[in-house]
């Protein structure tokens, strides 16, 4: 999937980059910060779960066919999707045990460098593993940029849309993934990562979230974003036990990916940091 606006790489000089990178697929977006336009995407979905080496080839293969993505942007920032993370309160992190948070609930290498990300107004830290080859080769072609992981994205944009509200679920898809955020009077009740291979799976997490928090599905608001839409089996069974079920939409976004109805697609980077 792709939309071009322009070739002409002088006019991107002032343009900012943001990248989503997971095992299961890329994204590009190329936006201009005075108007918040959508200069140029692309999306590219992997058929399996590839390899940072092999992601790698992908984003550069991506690179040569794009002469647009070799200009220099004013701001670039990389968002990595990947299922390997751990929010800690932010008054007991300490990062010299950055590893220490994830080895137990994932699978981390002796080797594997731990960033994290300080959400100051909610009081939480997230670490994670990023991909270091992937972070040396944006150095060495762009300089300076930003990185973060995607969930450091999702809460940021949800508790800013959702500080008074009363108890609220938000999902968020990926290819074989979803993310589950529940907020109750603007505070962070649980936010987790799934993967799935059926529909029944899928539903059988969520509803299992529900209960063990005493939510009820009749009366739950329930927020979708991400790779779903209402023709989706994951849409439909969904509908089935839960009422109210609507998809997401930020007043802080202006930039414009595809048309309004549709636009909770791509709800990460639509508002990326």
């Amino acid at each position: 999937m792709m939309l071009q606006k322009t070739n002409n790489i002088q006019n991107t000089l002032q343009h900012r980059l943001s990248v989503q990178i997971s095992l299961n697929g890329l994204s590009f977006l190329v936006t201009n910060p005075e108007n918040e336009e959508t200069v140029f995407f692309l999306k590219k979905i992997l058929d399996h779960s590839t390899t940072p080496e092999e992601l790698l080839m992908d984003i550069e293969s991506v690179m040569f066919t794009n002469d647009i993505l070799n200009a220099h942007f004013s701001e670039v920032s990389i968002i990595y999707s990947t299922p390997v993370y751990s929010l800690v309160p932010a008054s007991l992190f300490d990062e010299t045990k950055a590893s220490e948070y994830l080895k137990f609930n994932s699978k981390i290498l002796a080797n594997d460098y731990m960033a994290h990300d300080v959400l100051e107004n909610l009081d939480i830290v997230i670490v994670y593993v990023p991909f270091m080859n992937i972070n040396n080769f944006f150095f060495e072609k762009y300089g300076a940029f930003n990185y973060y992981h995607s969930t450091t994205v999702l809460l940021k944009t949800i508790i800013e849309e959702e500080k008074f509200s009363l108890p609220k679920m938000y999902l968020h898809f990926q290819k074989n993934s979803f993310d589950c955020i529940v907020l109750k009077n603007g505070e962070l009740q649980l936010c987790n990562s799934y993967t799935y291979k059926t529909p029944e799976d899928f539903i059988y997490y969520t509803l299992f979230c529900m209960e063990q928090l005493n939510l009820n599905p009749e009366n739950l608001p329930v927020i979708f974003c991400g790779e779903i839409e209402r023709e989706d089996d994951n849409y439909k069974i969904a509908y089935t036990y839960i009422r109210n079920i609507e998809f997401a939409k930020t007043s802080n976004s202006k930039i414009k990916i595809n048309s309004e109805d549709n636009r909770h697609r791509h709800f990460i980077l639509q508002n990326t940091i």
